[in-house]
C-alpha cells in the first residue's frame, strides 16, 4: 500500500497514516471487510516503526472504522450513515414538551455572541465577557501540576472525595480569604462547580417560588436569569456611584418582605462600583433587623488597581446573617468551574446537603490540582500580575475612549474589576448600537441586559477591558466608534 508521507511536516507520521486510510474507507476505496495490511508489512512498506502503524490502527479502531480479529489481521467496517430524521414541529410535540417552551430564557448575552459570529468580521473582538482573559493563566504549568497529581494521588484523584471539598483546598481558600480580611474556618468553606452554582445553592436553600429577593438594579445577568428560572419575584435596589442606595433599602424591606438580598459589593457587575464602608455596616444592620439574609458575590473582590480595599459583608457580619460566594473561575480560567461557599450554623449543612444532591461532588482531579497550585505565596504571585496587565488594559481603554467615541459618553473610571459602565450619548439605543457595532467587527454586553425589568437601561452598555490585549482594545473601542457614528438615534 502507498501512502503519501509528509516527514517535514509537523503532523505526526502515525496521523498522517490514519488520516490517509479514514478517507479510503469514508469515500468507500476500501470496502467493507478489506483486510489492511499487516502492521510489521506497512511499516516495512513505508520505512516507518511498527508502533507507528499500530498506532494508526489503533485510532482507526477507536472511531469505529475498522477491527481487528485475533491472528488474523485488521477489517474495514461497513459504514452505515446515520439515517435522517425529520424534525419535530411544535404541534408534533407531546403537550408537556410545548409547555416547557414558554418557561425558556435565552440569555441575552448568547445573542450577543451569536450576532458577532454572523457578521463575518476576520478578527472580531468582543468586550461583552464576564470574565478576565484566561490566556494570562500558566496552562502548561497547571497541565504538569495535574501530571503530578495523578502520579501522588492515583485513584484517589478519580474518585468523589470529600462531601464538602478537598480537605487541603478548603484549607488554602481560608488562609487566602484571611490575607484578604476575612477569618473563615475551612470546616465553613463549601467547594461547588463556580460561583453560580453557589447562587443556585443559596437560592435553593432559601427560597422558594414566587418569594421575593432584593438585588441591586442592574446587578449580574445570570443572577437575574437564575432567579426567573426558579421563579422568584426580582424587585430592584437603585444604585449610584457608592454602590447599592441603601438609605432606601427599609422602606423596601417594609413593603415587599423579602425572602433575601443579593448584593456585588466588590467592583459590581456590570457598574463596577464599590459598595462604601458606611453603606456596608447599614446593610448589615438592616438585614439583622428585618431577619433576612444576604448573599454576598464577591466574583473579582481582589482585582483592585488604586485605592484602599474594603471589608467584605461577610468579614463585618456578627454572625450568620451573611453567606459568602466567590470563585476562582473568573480569576484564572472559566473552565476550572471552582467555587466556592463561606457560610455559618445550620444553613451550612443545608447547602452541603443541595451540593450533594445536585452534582454528588465538584471534580476531584481539579480541586488536587487547584490546591498543588493555589498556594497562598504562589496565588498572591499572579494576583499581582494580573492586577498590573488588567490595570495597563483598564488604562489603554480609557484612552482608546477618549480618542474614539464621542465626548457625550460618560463613565466612571472604575478602580478594580473588570467593567466599564459607559453612559451612551443622549438618544442613543444600546440595541441598535449593538446591530452596527457587531457589522463591524465588535461586541459588548448591552445594558437591558442587566435590569430587573429587562428594558430599561438601553442607554448603557458594558465593556470589558480585561479580556482583551491592549492592541485589540485600541482597534476594537475604534471600531464602536465607527458604529456610533452610523447609528439611528432612539426615538
Amino acid at each position: 500500500m502507498r501512502i503519501p508521507l509528509d516527514r517535514q511536516s509537523e503532523t505526526p507520521l502515525y496521523q498522517q497514516i490514519g488520516t490517509y486510510l479514514r478517507q479510503a474507507i469514508l469515500s468507500g476505496s476500501l470496502t467493507a471487510d478489506t483486510r489492511l495490511p499487516a502492521c510489521r508489512q506497512l511499516a516495512h512498506d513505508l520505512g516507518v516503526n511498527r508502533t507507528t502503524i499500530e498506532n494508526a490502527y489503533a485510532e482507526l479502531e477507536a472511531d469505529g472504522l475498522v477491527f481487528s480479529r485475533m491472528g488474523s489481521g485488521t477489517y474495514v467496517l461497513p459504514q452505515n450513515p446515520i439515517p435522517a430524521i425529520p424534525k419535530n414541529s411544535d404541534a408534533a410535540l407531546p403537550l408537556w414538551q410545548q409547555s416547557l417552551r414558554s418557561n425558556h430564557i435565552l440569555r441575552k448575552s448568547d445573542v450577543v455572541d451569536d450576532m458577532l459570529a454572523a457578521a463575518g468580521h476576520p478578527h472580531p473582538i468582543s468586550f461583552a465577557s464576564g470574565v478576565s482573559d484566561a490566556r494570562q493563566f500558566p496552562s502548561e504549568e497547571f497541565r504538569k501540576i495535574i501530571q503530578t497529581v495523578m502520579r501522588r494521588d492515583q485513584i484517589s484523584a478519580l474518585e468523589y472525595g470529600e462531601r464538602n471539598g478537598y480537605a487541603p483546598l478548603r484549607e488554602g481558600i481560608a488562609h487566602i480569604l484571611a490575607s484578604q480580611g476575612l477569618q473563615a474556618h475551612p470546616e465553613n468553606v463549601l467547594i461547588t462547580a463556580g460561583s453560580q452554582q453557589a447562587i443556585f445553592l443559596a437560592a435553593q436553600v432559601l427560597l422558594k417560588p414566587n418569594d421575593i429577593v432584593l438585588v441591586e438594579d442592574p446587578t449580574y445577568s445570570s443572577a437575574l436569569d437564575l432567579f426567573r428560572t426558579l421563579g422568584f419575584q426580582i424587585v430592584g435596589i437603585p444604585m449610584d456611584g457608592q454602590g447599592m442606595q441603601v438609605e432606601k433599602l427599609e422602606t423596601l424591606l417594609q413593603q415587599y418582605h423579602p425572602k433575601l438580598i443579593y448584593t456585588i459589593p466588590n467592583f459590581h457587575n456590570p457598574t463596577g462600583t464599590c459598595l462604601s464602608s458606611a453603606r456596608r455596616r447599614q446593610l448589615i444592620v438592616l438585614a439583622d433587623r428585618y431577619n433576612v439574609p444576604i448573599l454576598e458575590d464577591d466574583f473579582v473582590g481582589d482585582l483592585r488597581y488604586e485605592g484602599h480595599a474594603q471589608p467584605s459583608l461577610k468579614a463585618l457580619d456578627p454572625g450568620g446573617q451573611v453567606i459568602y460566594v466567590s470563585t476562582f473561575s473568573k480569576m484564572l480560567m472559566p473552565g476550572l468551574r471552582v467555587g466556592f461557599i463561606v457560610a455559618d450554623g445550620p444553613v451550612y449543612d443545608s447547602l452541603l446537603n443541595f451540593k450533594r444532591l445536585s452534582d454528588l461532588a465538584t471534580s476531584t482531579l481539579i480541586q488536587r490540582a487547584l490546591d498543588a497550585y493555589v498556594t497562598v505565596g504562589r496565588y498572591q504571585a499572579y494576583l499581582h500580575r494580573s492586577c498590573q496587565v488588567f490595570r495597563k488594559r483598564r488604562d489603554a481603554m480609557l484612552e482608546a475612549i477618549d480618542r474614539h467615541l464621542p465626548p457625550s459618553v460618560s463613565f466612571d473610571a472604575p478602580k478594580g474589576g473588570l467593567f466599564i459602565w459607559l453612559k451612551l450619548p443622549a438618544s442613543m439605543s444600546a440595541d441598535n448600537l449593538l446591530t452596527a457595532a457587531c457589522k463591524e467587527g465588535v461586541a459588548f454586553a448591552p445594558g437591558n441586559l442587566f435590569f430587573t425589568d429587562g428594558v430599561s437601561g438601553d442607554e448603557w452598555i458594558r465593556l470589558n477591558f480585561a479580556s482583551q490585549p491592549a492592541e485589540d482594545i485600541e482597534e476594537g473601542i475604534k471600531r464602536l466608534g465607527s458604529a456610533m457614528r452610523r447609528t439611528k438615534i432612539r426615538k
